[in-house]
């Protein structure tokens, strides 16, 4: 048995590439557990990994203070979700993602990709995902004060 507590909550946000959508919202779900001090670990992951952060992704979160130029897509796998409460995926299913055995939930938020978009279209998903990310954690608050 370990001494290590287990966190009350497992989030991961998921995408093809890891390199815009789930990297916004790894960022703004770090911001938001570090302000609330929620004990949430928070995992990324794509089934696909890109190479890199897609530029425009790292320049529009540069506005609100996020320093992703160091940040590395990755693959996620079926261990790191097995746990997890919410597996959020960004414009894709979770069908192929999550184990067969998972019982958490899985929210699909159907964002549109930014890579090769204008700064403005980049900044409206960052938008949507900072709404969509403070409302999850609303939730999560809400759930473990009950």
């Amino acid at each position: 048995m370990s001494d290590t507590p287990r966190p009350v909550s497992r989030i991961a946000f998921v995408c093809v590439q890891n390199a815009g959508r789930s990297q916004m919202a790894t960022a703004f779900a770090e911001r938001e557990r570090d302000a609330r001090d929620l004990d949430v670990e928070i995992v990324t992951g794509g089934t696909d990994p890109a190479d890199r952060i897609h530029e425009e992704v790292v320049e529009a979160m540069a506005e609100p203070n996020f320093d992703l130029a160091r940040r590395t897509p990755r693959e996620v796998t079926f261990e790191e979700l097995r746990d997890c409460g919410y597996v959020v995926t960004m414009g894709c299913s979770a069908t192929d993602v999550c184990p067969a055995t998972w019982s958490g939930e899985n929210r699909d938020w159907g964002l549109d990709d930014p890579e090769g978009k204008t700064p403005e279209e980049v900044r409206k998903i960052r938008d949507e995902i900072a709404v969509r990310v403070r409302e999850l954690f609303d939730e999560i608050e809400a759930e473990h004060r009950d």
